[in-house]
């Protein structure tokens, strides 16, 4: 069946958000230093981007967070995936995301430092959480292990394992994971090259885990933004030949990442196909039917829920000099290359009907600070003008840097529908 994009529901929220919005001009919505990301500040709501623009005509870059887009595309992958979802922090760690995960019933969460740990605990108490970066400081794991009682770590090596041992004891309720390599040959970013260990030299790390673990786990990871279902049967091939080569009992089986949004020119095939896809990669082998079976999406549950709003600051022939680039939130917009989807807003007059092609600039002296795009914009957009850059509720703000001073640490919440959404296509 032919996939089609539709507009997501939520549409007769608006009102509602619109009622409760509490619009205060930008230079007196904070009148103390940007807090800490623990200092969780409750968002001003705005019906729209536009009208946020509009009231606020704002000097520095605006990250606008949707959160009926997350908490409805959390809730339709919880209902379709077939295990645990452990929603993967580094994506996007704003309180209020987690808060809102939360609430459409995430219930575990997939940490990478010290750092995501305390912010879920914080926040989230009651949370389970799993430390699956493969590589961690003997300080990281004693306060995981020993003052917030994670008790599930990730590896590839003997020296990690030896670590993990040490620092707890030679605990007896550890859950390890088994860090595998896997083909990342269908994703837009490989993750292949740092983590994870062959399968061909696996089997000894394999069996010298299960020796002490409470539970054991092999997990891998596809590549961030899979554009191909049956790149998750292939991973759990490996694993199977693993499990065949060594005889262990296996009792997690974590796939780890890789979901996919929607960009411009790059329409991942729906949910249901890889759900499917992956339904059929658990019937690879006998084993998999006993196992608890665990993922770790990201960019999948909050892509669509973020948007940048960014002004230009001066025009070049078809070259946008915006307040925002690749040390803020538009990293990916530079050497990955991706292209985000764009709307034009003008506070006065209209646009031109008709789309040119734009590069982008950012505001740092940095020659890479550039995003060759290309963006489709009105042919008449100017200086002064604001631009809605979307799908950046992943790796969009959590990404942005104070290079050369610029920063902006504006966060409000909007009742629009994203630019782009995979919530229509089954």
């Amino acid at each position: 069946m032919k996939n089609t994009i539709s507009e997501p529901p939520g549409r007769q929220n608006l009102a509602k958000i619109a009622r409760r919005s509490n619009v205060i001009p930008l230079h007196k919505a904070r009148l103390k230093p940007a807090p800490s990301i623990l200092e969780e500040l409750p968002l001003h709501a705005y019906s729209s981007v536009d009208d946020m623009v509009h009231e606020l005509r704002p000097e520095l870059p605006v990250y606008c967070l949707r959160p009926h887009t997350i908490t409805n595309m959390a809730k339709r992958f919880l209902k379709a995936f077939p295990g645990d979802v452990l929603y993967a922090v580094k994506t996007n760690p704003d309180p209020n995301v987690l808060r809102w995960l939360a609430k459409a019933g995430v219930q575990h969460f997939d940490v990478a430092s010290l750092a995501e740990i305390k912010l879920v605990a914080e926040h989230l108490p009651d949370a389970s959480m799993h430390f699956m970066h493969p590589v961690k400081s003997r300080e990281a794991i004693a306060k995981a292990y020993h003052t917030y009682g994670i008790r599930d770590f990730s590896l590839d090596s003997f020296e990690e394992l030896q670590k993990i041992r040490e620092v707890t004891n030679d605990a007896e309720d550890l859950n390890l994971y088994l860090r595998l390599s896997v083909s990342n040959d269908n994703a837009a970013y490989s993750l292949s090259g740092k983590f994870g260990i062959s399968v061909e030299n696996a089997a000894s790390l394999l069996l010298a885990i299960r020796k002490v673990s409470k539970k054991l786990g092999v997990c891998f990871h596809v590549g961030s933004q899979c554009m191909e279902p049956d790149a998750y049967i292939y991973a759990m091939q490996s694993v199977a030949n693993l499990i065949n080569q060594t005889g262990v009992k296996l009792d997690i089986l974590d796939i780890g990442g890789g979901f996919p949004s929607i960009y411009p020119g790059m329409l991942p095939p729906s949910l249901g196909s890889f759900i499917k896809a992956i339904k059929k990669g658990l019937r690879v082998h006998p084993a998999f039917a006993e196992c608890q079976i665990m993922c770790e999406p990201g960019r999948a549950l909050v892509a669509e829920g973020g948007s940048t709003i960014a002004r230009v600051e001066l025009r070049k022939g078809n070259a946008l000099y915006l307040n925002e680039g690749t040390y803020g939130s538009l990293f990916d917009a530079g050497s990955p290359g991706f292209v985000f989807p764009v709307k034009g807003i003008r506070t006065q007059g209209t646009f031109s009907d008709k789309l040119a092609e734009f590069t982008f600039f950012g505001p740092t002296c940095d020659s890479l600070d550039s995003m060759k795009g290309p963006f489709h914009l009105p042919e008449d957009i100017n200086e002064g003008d604001w631009i809605e850059i979307g799908q950046l509720g992943s790796y969009g703000m959590t990404m942005a840097t104070r290079f050369n001073g610029f920063q902006s640490d504006t966060v409000v919440e909007v009742g629009d529908q994203p630019l782009l959404s995979m919530l229509g296509v089954n």
